[in-house]
């Protein structure tokens, strides 16, 4: 019976491509499994109790990994299908007019944008939404003395090349690996992040359908190295993780929400913002709206929303930072930059927003807050300070257009880099400005 039903499904799927054929939903959401197992579901229910005053039901449409959300707006069926089959399969389905919304744990690539260049730039703010922050927790045993580890060096483990903690820093000790399935979305961030198609995961791996499963198992033995959800970590003890020779971090709601840890990520919404239904922009709204990203807390990914932190005292910080932030607490975002050096990124152009509503909340100014730039590593130091100092002064002109006067922004140049000088990610992740906040 499955098998028939998955036939006629994807016989219905063939017929919905072709043109002048109607969706029967509201609304479709295609691609991302991380995306579309709990947190789109999560989200448009909040949508749509609020759009409609009325309780949403889900139910399984017979397909794996798929769902319809259903309510009534006005007397009338409503209805939206949740597909989440894989980031690629969201982009087939909105380039060839079945989705309305493609969700993606990776950005759009070069080609997508291109096949879509009749109809919207995909990469314009207009199309491309950041909904929340996805972050992997390294677990090991509390036992464990190893306390940091590199991307690459991480990668071997799990690849089986490194099999004993001793060759780490830990004990003399054969090497258990505990690992989510290939189902889970969690899979897929390690896969990409870590493993990065230069290392598979060893076959003797122990694999898991559950976040909080695995967790117990490795803080149960010694010898075990795990992977989960930052929510999930449990009585597992969290290892640092360096990206290259950039300080390593631990995961926390700071490290994560900043983009600073190595192992975040962006979990993105897209749609073809010039053929868009009117539907799908309000929902695109509320998930970047402070109910939205209530909600993608609650899902155990990251919220955008600031908010502001002590930090504590920490010999790896220069004196000349401590001194220039003594009086401030640092905000939980992170201003980076598309192309060039000064150019704000999109999901920048919505923190920008965010963080004029928190200083509203909190009653304060834009004199509150201090801009800091950084820039990667540069073959000449005075290069870096500058090119620091433009990223600083463009987000300070952004905050101003907004009627936020900030009136403290300083460049640090290539100092305190959180991520490997040089490559292609640790340049974006280096490229930055921090924002901090008068106590």
């Amino acid at each position: 019976m499955h098998s028939v039903r998955r036939r006629l499904h994807h016989l219905w799927l063939s017929l919905a491509l072709l043109p002048g054929l109607v969706s029967a939903h509201a609304l479709e959401i295609h691609g991302s499994n991380t995306i579309g197992a709990a947190l789109a579901p999560m989200l448009m229910t909040g949508f749509l109790q609020q759009l409609t005053g009325n309780a949403v039901s889900a139910q399984p449409t017979g397909v794996a990994n798929e769902t319809i959300l259903s309510t009534t707006h006005d007397g009338k069926p409503l209805t939206v299908l949740v597909a989440a089959h894989g980031s690629s399969t969201g982009f087939t389905a909105l380039a060839a007019n079945q989705a309305d919304i493609w969700a993606a744990s990776r950005r759009v690539k070069d080609s997508e944008n291109a096949a879509m260049s009749a109809r919207a730039d995909m990469t314009s703010p207009a199309s491309e939404h950041v909904i929340a922050i996805d972050g992997l927790a390294i677990l090991v045993h509390p036992s464990n003395p190893v306390e940091r580890l590199d991307i690459d060096t991480l990668a071997r483990i799990f690849a089986g090349e490194i099999s004993n903690w001793a060759a780490v820093g830990g004990p003399d000790r054969p090497i258990h690996i505990y690992a989510r399935d290939e189902q889970s979305g969690t899979w897929d961030t390690f896969k990409e992040l870590v493993l990065a198609g230069r290392y598979s995961l060893t076959s003797s791996a122990r694999r898991y359908e559950s976040n909080d499963a695995l967790s117990s198992d490795v803080s149960s033995d010694p010898s075990g190295i795990g992977f989960a959800g930052f929510a999930s970590a449990g009585n597992s003890k969290l290892l640092a993780i360096a990206d290259g020779t950039a300080p390593a971090l631990k995961p926390s709601k700071l490290s994560v929400a900043t983009e600073d840890y190595p192992l975040a990520r962006r979990l993105y919404l897209y749609t073809a913002a010039d053929t868009g239904k009117p539907l799908a922009q309000q929902f695109i709204e509320y998930a970047q709206s402070q109910a939205g990203q209530a909600i993608v807390a609650e899902s155990g990914f990251f919220s955008q929303t600031p908010f502001a932190v002590d930090l504590p005292p920490d010999a790896s910080v220069p004196d000349t930072f401590k001194r220039l932030t003594q009086h401030y607490q640092r905000l939980s975002v992170n201003l980076r930059f598309a192309e060039g050096h000064t150019q704000l990124d999109n999901k920048a152009l919505r923190d920008l927003q965010r963080v004029q509503q928190y200083l509203a909340d909190t009653g304060r100014t834009g004199r509150d807050l201090m801009l800091i730039g950084f820039a990667d590593q540069q073959n000449h130091e005075l290069r870096a300070q500058m090119i620091s100092e433009l990223r600083a002064l463009s987000a300070a002109k952004a905050l101003r257009e907004m009627d936020v006067q900030v009136q403290g922004y300083v460049g640090y140049g290539h100092y305190m880099p959180v991520g490997s000088a040089g490559g292609e990610s640790g340049a974006r992740r280096n490229g930055r400005v921090e924002l901090w906040v008068r106590r």
